[in-house]
């Protein structure tokens, strides 16, 4: 499983960013390192952004190499060095997500119990949820409403769907 680093970093970092783009079932990702961990994971065309730093695809052979292992069928669980930017809240949450069994789902209150809060904190787990910014890496695809309902998912439900059928084995 990736480990998230749970530096005290909020994105505030001057170090370089690289990025690539990949082809994938679910539609292009934009993947965005820095200092050589994964910071960003995004689907749809996201190339636009000003953020993403220069192109250098040969940064993210490794990573290319697991997500179409993934999408193969081929692999359960990530292994790469993961820096997501946010507040410590958020990478609670995240570091919960990334412990989520590959073809297993949670609720919000599930993980809001497990970083020992009360569940009805589901609302803030999934605000954290939505802000991930490691997509597929960080499952937050696995998180699932309280009745086990495909509840919002900032890539599309659809898309959503798509991972937890392939994760299913429902491909």
């Amino acid at each position: 499983m990736s480990t998230i680093r749970t530096d005290t970093g909020t994105g505030t970092s001057r170090a370089a960013r690289v990025h690539t783009v990949l082809d994938s079932p679910v539609g292009p990702l934009t993947l965005v390192a820095q200092e050589g961990a994964l910071v960003a994971l995004h689907m749809g065309d996201q190339t636009h952004r000003s953020d993403l730093g220069e192109e250098d695809r040969a940064a993210f052979a490794e990573a290319e190499r697991q997500l179409r292992e993934y999408f193969a069928g081929e692999r359960t669980a990530f292994d790469l060095p993961l820096s997501p930017q946010g507040t410590p809240f958020q990478k609670s949450v995240w570091k919960e997500l990334a412990a989520i069994p590959y073809g297993a789902t949670a609720t919000y209150a599930e993980i809001a119990e497990r970083i020992g809060r009360a569940p009805t904190s589901a609302r803030a787990v999934g605000s954290a949820n939505g802000a991930n910014p490691i997509s597929i890496v960080v499952p937050c695809h696995r998180v699932v409403g309280a009745d086990g309902s495909l509840t919002g998912y900032a890539w599309g439900t659809d898309r959503k769907r798509f991972l937890l059928d392939l994760e299913q084995g429902a491909k």
